[in-house]
């Protein structure tokens, strides 16, 4: 029979290059977990060697097989066993495997398992806005099967694919094939099981034709509301004796798109309505504990989340596993994102990420789309980019005919095009109210884009804001970063949103503040600050409740703004966020009043001096605050720059002094101008500092060479940056451009 050893503990990890010293670490483990986000601006990408002995254990069959399972290993791996090439990976994702039996000793084994995070001319991701964690953060395990045994080589795929359709007496076709590895004259036994370990259905079949199909009556389908799960039991058996079995969990369901009325599931209308979600957490970087990633799962779930994105790259199976058994729909996808690496190698490690994709994780009934790319058209487009698209899409549905496939378009892609008409179905990253434009154009663009384009399943794959619980305000704005801007921005979109089923799908970026240590905004470095819930998921930001009071079908309510604690001025305005037709607010034990809204109340109060106690009521449901009355509100709720940067631009202009607007933008041969590419500009240290100052005063990041976000800005030029800033000042560009070409060659 099968034995799955974890084999987690004991290792032993060096560095060739000599970065640090060698230690002793358990799995699930990252090297990267606190420089990976601790705000110091880089983090170590290099090669680490994780080593350690052991005993084969011994087999009770003949001629058994002992196989190496490596959940991820971030980005590549070479492993050894006793100084012998056991295999290599590139992709730092997905699961490979590996059988070592030839290569063990009866005595001791010494095992090598050389990590390395750093990029390579062929491998996905190049350059990301999130930290590339190195190290084996989700584990390992030897598997003990004998000679013959459910495939443990195809892909690191299961050794099983099931696929059941629901049919129209309310039963279902269980679609099932299993995979065996020298079949000789043995005989594949399947059952299926309801959740109380009932069997359903069987049938068998020879090893050698696997193939069947099993009809169950009276399912119970799956849907994001009654995640219903059945077992499908694969025995391998030689005579009377099992010798190996696997079984898979798997749901009943359908579905489909349509670009007039969304998402249906089971025939039902479902706009689709969730987040994105990043793999790391707070000084564990990627390191999660399959309780980690069903406590994310289950927050999500809080929310009133139906759908998660999970970006950008393979997640672990603890998480689909959750995705399964709480109900979401899931999008899943491959790291082919940001910057486009031409070449048939490149193109053959996408084709590789994308068979281990689908293939580990067919049989999940959460899964529902498989995202092809992210914002592939930062770095520009090309013929090569658009074929890869055409053949990546063609291979998905060679693999799996049974789900649809999307892609993330840049916000500025082009509404008509190449890209367009590729994939099933297509989303759009817009931060319209961020980094560029107002909040207000999110609807008018979707709606042109509809009318535009009336046979594309459009969705919004990313949008969001940042929110910093330091930063406070009675009049947020754009960029200020305080928790009330954030708030206010999601309450819109979620009303936009909620206006337009026609959307497919939306997703908040992010659930969970996530870890980019080349980032630094906001007054915080090293991480992304736009999610729902801090990195630590100790605290959900006032955002969280916006959704809530959406989406979710309990019964809640939330006064917003408790860390603007200390406020100043005559009045104040206490919102609420609630699911329930009326709120009442009470002041200090005196009722202010009753309000019946839509999702968001909002009651202007005056504080007394000194404590002010808060209380709102919806039906049976209660939530209180504590506020206090200042004469100055405390400077500390402020971000210093926000002013700083307003001033920037009217700075920029007067340095400038007067620019004929009218007149043609100047190009002239051997000199710098808006034409040239970061990379380009980046070789006069005068260009390169004009350049920095304007992405610094449009965009709040810093651009340089080797840091921040360099990789993918340095091959965009400052014309394209600026088409991608719909709100970009009159004349900058042309401003930017006159600086520019003053500077030779």
């Amino acid at each position: 029979m099968r034995n799955v050893l974890s084999f987690n503990e004991g290792w032993t990890l060096s560095f060739p290059k000599h970065e640090r010293e060698s230690q002793k670490v358990n799995l699930p483990h990252t090297w990267n977990a606190i420089d990976g986000m601790d705000g110091n601006g880089s983090y170590l990408r290099t090669t680490g060697i994780y080593s350690r002995t052991f005993l084969a254990p011994s087999q009770p069959l003949e001629n058994g097989r002992l196989y190496l399972e490596v959940l991820a290993a971030s980005l590549s791996a070479k492993v050894t066993v006793n100084g012998q090439p056991a295999t290599v990976h590139e992709g730092g994702f997905s699961t490979f495997r590996c059988d070592i039996t030839d290569l063990c000793k009866e005595e001791e084994n010494e095992l090598r398992i050389e990590v390395s995070n750093e990029d390579t001319p062929s491998m996905y991701p190049a350059s990301a806005d999130f930290t590339f964690y190195g190290g084996l953060y989700r584990g390992v395990n030897l598997i003990s099967v004998p000679d013959s045994h459910f495939d443990l080589d195809y892909y690191g795929g299961p050794g099983i694919k099931v696929t059941p359709k629901p049919t129209e007496d309310g039963g279902a076709i269980f679609e099932i094939e299993s995979f065996v590895t020298k079949p000789e004259d043995l005989t594949v036994l399947y059952a299926i099981t309801d959740a109380s370990g009932k069997e359903l259905a069987a049938a068998t079949r020879p090893s050698t034709d696997t193939k069947v199909c099993i009809a169950v009556p009276d399912i119970q389908l799956w849907s994001m509301d009654e995640p219903n799960l059945y077992t499908v039991h694969a025995y391998l058996e030689k005579h009377n004796e099992t010798i190996d079995e696997v079984q898979v969990q798997t749901g009943v369901r359908s579905y489909r798109v349509d670009p007039e009325k969304g998402f249906f599931i089971n025939g039902k209308q479902t706009p689709l309505r969730g987040v994105s979600r990043h793999q790391d957490k707070l000084y564990q970087g990627n390191a999660l504990s399959r309780e980690d990633h069903f406590q994310d799962a289950k927050i999500i779930k809080e929310l009133g989340a139906n759908t998660i994105r999970l970006a950008h790259y393979q997640h672990s199976q603890d998480f689909y596993d959750a995705c399964d058994q709480l109900g979401f729909a899931v999008w899943a996808e491959i790291p082919f994102i940001s910057v486009f690496k031409p070449g048939q190698a490149a193109f053959e490690h996408c084709q590789r990420e994308l068979k281990e994709l689908i293939v580990q994780n067919y049989n999940h009934p959460s899964i529902f789309f498989w995202g092809l790319s992210n914002e592939i058209l930062i770095g520009g487009i090309s013929q090569e980019l658009v074929d890869c698209h055409h053949k990546l899409q063609k291979l998905c549905k060679e693999l799996d005919p049974t789900r649809l496939t999307t892609m993330a378009h840049v916000s500025a892609t082009p509404t008509q095009g190449p890209m367009h008409h590729i994939t099933d179905l297509e989303s759009y990253n817009h931060y319209f109210g961020w980094y560029t434009g107002k909040i207000e154009d999110n609807g008018p663009w979707l709606d042109h884009f509809h009318k535009e384009n009336p046979d594309i399943c459009l969705g919004v794959s990313e949008y969001g804001c940042e929110g910093i619980l330091n930063w406070h305000s009675a009049k947020p704005q754009c960029k200020d970063y305080s928790e009330e801007y954030q708030a206010l921005y999601h309450e819109h979109m979620a009303q936009v949103f909620e206006d337009r089923p026609w959307i497919w799908a939306s997703h908040v970026w992010n659930m969970f503040d996530f870890g980019c240590a080349a980032r630094k905004e906001g007054g915080v470095a090293g991480r992304n600050n736009k999610g729902l819930v801090t990195i630590d998921r100790k605290i959900r930001k006032d955002s969280f409740y916006v959704y809530q009071a959406f989406w979710s079908k309990v019964p809640m309510v939330h006064i917003a703004g408790r860390r603007y604690a200390q406020r100043a001025g005559q009045t104040t305005e206490i919102k609420v966020y609630s699911n329930q037709d009326e709120v009442t607010l009470y002041l200090n034990g005196q009722k202010v009043g009753s309000q019946r809204a839509h999702r968001i109340f909002s009651f202007p109060v005056e504080l007394k001096d000194g404590l002010n106690f808060v209380c709102a009521q919806a039906g049976s449901i209660k939530d209180s605050i504590t506020l206090e009355k200042v004469e100055k509100e405390p400077d500390a709720y402020r971000l210093p720059e926000f002013q700083e940067l307003q001033e920037g631009v009217a700075n920029w202009f007067k340095q400038m002094g007067p620019l004929d607007l009218e007149a043609p933008m100047e190009f002239k041969e051997g000199y710098y101008s808006i034409h040239d590419t970061m990379a380009e500009l980046a070789k006069n240290q005068e260009a390169l500092a004009i350049v920095s100052k304007a992405a610094k005063l449009l965009t709040n990041f810093d651009v340089k060479p080797n840091e921040g976000m360099w990789d993918m800005m340095k091959n965009v030029t400052p014309e394209v940056m600026g088409k991608m800033i719909s709100d970009m000042p009159k004349g900058f560009l042309e401003s930017l451009n006159a600086k520019l070409v003053k500077i030779k060659k």
